[in-house]
């Protein structure tokens, strides 16, 4: 980092700060302001935050990673781009007719309160354990990699780089999203995407010169890596559909963890749940004033969506094929003695593209950029959660609240949540292997949120008990293949090797992740369905426009009245824009 670049970095924070204090001027003391923006953010705005918001510290150290280490295999949960159009044409009219502030509240119209309080509670340790704790990993890998020679002495204790970034993302994404809420978090954010945008394609523009070009790229990493589906398989294994990881194949590879089969019908269904019914990424068309302008958010974040798999994959590529041609000696330490890429090592691929691939400049425009990314994610798990705890779970309790006090707990609530990613800094920085434990986190927990929210708006005789059956099921049964997964993936003490080859343990933990992700998903639909048909109907004005089936004349005439032919034929833009994609990564 040169003072050219520290410059721009600080002309960054200029401008964000500047942006958030005018958005908190603007500010109101009520909860529908604070915590849905007035419900007034316009279609660029709710599309530039939910595609901020995604574009995280999994996209910084883990999708940047897997290009290093698998190539393009993982650009699959990139061109879910689709499923924000499921969102657009399915999902968002009925958010917009229930006025709901947060999912779970929609999940207690269409069925019952105690699904709705199950929901936030697991929402919000989820936040905690996945979000909140990635951000944190991948702040520190970030800051650890650009400035390792960082320290400052605190009263005779020395922090090192990753705390210093760590701790700096958080307290500094903290103070505009306590003050501001959401209307300061998608403005900011707004502005974050342009900057990670611009940023990340310097990477790839100055990293395909330094290699020789796209020929050359193709030449070195060749077409397996090339090829969205041969690298999902194990060496030696293809075509296999076995459940199971085989005893002496086994290594740590990040494809090893990703079934082609698996990949096919797993991975829809986590991206249904994610960009869908995920408080996270919905609260931004929840703030959209009309059906109209949340639709074409959506829309507009599908477009964004596309661009991962350019901005942040193929910069994992090239730094592999820097390192591997030696066009780069620096990067030589992301390969074993054979050439291969070492997982781990992978994890700062794209810090160190930013490092030695990019001139003085020109890298702190691309930091802002990373700070960006890793800010704006954690700004929107910090809004996300306070929404839930406060209109969820402390308005149920305290029903008479005024508008300023609902404020004053999300403010309150934000505080909690910067100073529990706090307290997970020391526990993130002794764990190893913790990005591929968090892959499957999602895996666990999607099932059962996608078939309630989704059977629950296409089926109007599935009541409330089965929506909870279902709910509870399925938490269990990822819950339990936490417990089991977790000593194995962070570690820890004793369990370095894993359980005892064979035992039941062993096999729970090393079926694949995917695999036991889709069973989840078949039993909640088998306990939903059958639940529901042994009991009642629920009453048909409870479900009143929250259904295909109750939905009036009058709701589908508004609906049809919100959308034209820019918004049909931006949606299939997208749709041919994916099918091209997958025929050209074909090897």
């Amino acid at each position: 980092m040169t003072g050219v670049d520290w410059l721009v970095v600080a002309a960054y924070f200029v401008l964000l700060l500047s942006v958030a204090w005018w958005v908190i001027l603007k500010g109101k003391d009520t909860a529908d302001d604070y915590f849905l923006a007035g419900r007034n953010l316009g279609w660029w705005i709710v599309g530039a935050s939910i595609f901020s918001s995604n574009i995280g510290s999994e996209h910084l150290v883990g999708l940047a990673g897997s290009g290093c280490t698998d190539g393009v295999a993982m650009a699959h949960y990139e061109l879910h781009a689709w499923c924000l159009l499921v969102l657009a044409w399915v999902m968002v009219p009925f958010y917009m007719r229930s006025k709901v502030f947060t999912m779970p509240e929609f999940l207690e119209r269409r069925f019952s309160a105690t699904a709705r309080w199950v929901l936030s509670i697991i929402s919000l340790v989820a936040y905690v354990l996945t979000k909140i704790a990635v951000g944190i990993f991948a702040g520190g890998i970030v800051f650890a990699t650009l400035l390792p020679e960082l320290q400052v002495n605190v009263g005779g204790l020395v922090l090192d780089s990753f705390w210093i970034g760590s701790v700096a993302v958080i307290v500094l994404t903290g103070v505009y999203t306590v003050l501001g809420g959401l209307r300061a978090v998608a403005y900011t954010e707004a502005l974050q995407t342009m900057i990670l945008i611009v940023g990340s394609i310097l990477v790839t523009i100055f990293g395909l010169m330094a290699l020789g070009g796209w020929d050359q790229l193709r030449q070195i990493c060749g077409s397996e890596m090339f090829n969205l589906w041969k690298p999902l398989v194990p060496a030696g294994m293809e075509g296999t559909w076995a459940p199971v990881k085989e005893s002496g194949r086994i290594a740590w590879y990040f494809n090893q963890n990703y079934p082609w089969l698996g990949m096919l019908f797993c991975a829809p269904i986590i991206g249904l749940w994610y960009w869908c019914t995920d408080q996270y990424i919905v609260q931004r068309a929840l703030g959209a004033p009309d059906e109209r302008q949340a639709r074409r958010g959506s829309i507009f974040a599908s477009f964004l969506k596309l661009l991962p798999v350019f901005i942040f994959i193929i910069p994992g590529m090239i730094c592999f094929a820097l390192a591997k041609s030696q066009q780069m000696p620096e990067l030589a330490g992301l390969l074993d003695a054979s050439g291969r890429p070492i997982a781990d090592e992978c994890q700062a691929a794209f810090p160190l593209m930013v490092k030695y691939a990019l001139p003085a400049g020109v890298r702190g425009i691309v930091v802002a950029g990373l700070l960006s990314a890793l800010m704006s994610s954690l700004a929107g798990v910090f809004n996300a959660s306070s929404t839930l705890f406060t209109m969820d779970l402390y308005q149920k309790f305290k029903p008479e609240a005024s508008q300023h006090q609902l404020v004053w707990m999300g403010r309150t609530a934000t505080t909690v949540m910067v100073l529990i990613g706090l307290a997970w800094v020391p526990v993130i920085r002794g764990a190893r292997g913790l990005y591929d434990y968090l892959q499957g986190v999602q895996g666990y927990l999607a099932p059962p949120i996608f078939v309630v929210f989704f059977l629950g708006v296409f089926s109007k005789r599935l009541n409330s008990k089965g929506c909870l059956a279902a709910l509870i099921v399925g938490f269990l049964l990822g819950v339990f293949r936490l417990a089991v997964d977790t000593p194995v993936s962070l570690r820890l003490a004793g369990f370095e090797n894993g359980y005892p080859e064979g035992s039941f343990f062993w096999i729970v933990n090393n079926i694949y992740f995917q695999y036991y992700s889709l069973l989840i998903f078949l039993i909640c639909v088998g306990v939903m369905i059958l639940v529901s048909y042994l009991t009642e109907p629920p009453p048909s004005e409870k479900i009143q426009g929250l259904t295909f089936a109750t939905t009036s004349d009058e709701d589908r005439q508004r609906s049809r009245a919100s959308w034209n032919w820019v918004d049909v034929t931006a949606s299939a833009v997208v749709l041919l824009a994916i099918a091209a994609a997958y025929l050209y990564f074909t090897g």
